[in-house]
């Protein structure tokens, strides 16, 4: 509950901050975003080409057992 009311008092300055008559924080905020956000692009488009490279690795394993368990299983029918 602490959590919840914290988060609104925050987003509530946050709001209060950026309006143009009591701070006029709009233009900080504006260069600031202007500055992160090629980082944050490089950053999130390196997780997703870990996620990707990640994903293409696991759907090669599981191929690969697929594999595994359907020559097992035909071995075990030649025995019976």
């Amino acid at each position: 509950m602490l959590a919840l009311i914290v988060g609104i008092v925050f987003i509530a300055f946050a709001v209060f901050a950026v309006l143009p008559a009591p701070l006029g924080w709009w233009g900080d905020v504006l260069t600031f975003l202007r500055g992160a956000l090629p980082v944050m692009a490089i950053l999130i488009g390196l997780v997703a080409i870990f996620i990707g490279v990640a994903d293409i690795k696991d759907r090669a394993e599981a191929k690969k057992e697929e594999e595994e368990e359907a020559k097992a299983k035909a071995k075990a029918e030649k025995k019976d």
